[in-house]
């Protein structure tokens, strides 16, 4: 639902540029609103060739950016993960170039895994960070860097991603699917339409000095793994995939997938919606699966009935 995002944001000012660096699912749908309100948009890819490819940087082969990317630059958003060293890839090669700029704005795209397992209670960002994971741990030393490095900075702290080509609808392709069973374990979620609501209204706000250095973007509504499938299976009209009880799901489970079993979280969004007056567009995942299914029905006739 772009056109809402765009709706309800806020127009940059002439002659705004804005830097994504990381240019995938997340960063592609940011700057696509940026454009329509009127930002120059240029993101990042590994290799030149990619989808939405405006300049090619690779922290691991040292291929930096033409020197005339960051002419100008007033807007720069970090989609990219750390390096497996726990430094920032960006800030790796170009902090000297990036502090010299006259920036109005940076956002650096975290993760709510920088909490660690919070046994179901709900966590903000008034909590202190006490990541387990080790990618989490990459992030939360990432955060410092960028904290560090003395930028107009905003911290923004996400949970599970997803989108149309990119939900619990798409899972149902996979015949393998099934719907795991853990009592008590809830995900936090957000749309990729309210990331990119979000950033554009935090740029806004920033410029308004209201300013704080950390904040969530996740949905109203944390909700568990059968939740959200029977949900996408009322939307397809297909049945519910096998219930299957995480003790004997986790025997088979890959070290990545197990991982993020391991913590259980519900993310507030409290600051960003309340104290600084988001209106979230997908308020919970129905309202996201919705939007997600509309899509499909566009570009996918042998999924839907």
């Amino acid at each position: 639902m772009i056109e809402r995002v765009v709706k309800q944001s806020v127009p940059f000012e002439p002659n705004s540029k804005v830097v994504i660096f990381g240019g995938g699912f997340t960063g592609q749908h940011i700057a696509e609103i940026a454009r329509q309100l009127g930002a120059t948009v240029l993101c990042s890819r590994r290799d030149i060739k990619s989808k939405g490819a405006d300049f090619e940087y690779d922290s691991y082969t040292s291929r930096l950016p033409p020197k005339e990317v960051l002419n100008g630059v007033t807007h720069i958003i970090s989609c990219i993960p750390p390096l497996s060293s726990g430094e920032d890839p960006v800030l790796k090669n170009l902090k000297d170039e990036i502090t010299k700029l006259p920036l109005k704005w940076v956002g650096y795209l975290s993760t709510t895994g920088v909490y660690g397992d919070c046994k179901g209670d709900w966590i903000s960002e008034n909590d202190i960070a006490k990541p387990t994971q080790s990618r989490s741990i990459r992030r939360l030393s990432c955060e410092k860097e960028w904290q560090d490095s003395g930028l107009p900075l905003q911290i923004l702290r996400l949970p599970g991603i997803y989108g149309p080509g990119r939900s619990t609808l798409d899972s149902y392709k996979k015949t393998s699917l099934k719907a795991i069973d853990k009592p008590g374990q809830v995900f936090s979620r957000i749309h990729i339409d309210d990331i990119a609501g979000a950033i554009l209204h935090l740029i806004n706000t920033y410029s308004q000095d209201i300013s704080p250095s950390i904040i969530n973007i996740a949905d109203n509504y944390p909700a568990s793994n059968i939740e959200v499938l029977e949900f996408a299976a009322k939307l397809l009209g297909t049945k519910l995939p096998p219930i299957e009880s995480f003790e004997i799901a986790s025997k088979k489970m890959s070290p990545m997938a197990l991982s993020f079993w391991q913590e259980n979280r519900k993310v507030s969004n409290a600051r960003l919606c309340k104290e600084m007056g988001y209106s979230l567009i997908h308020p919970d995942y129905k309202s996201g699966l919705k939007d997600c299914y509309s899509s499909i029905k566009k570009t996918d006739k042998n999924l839907v009935n």
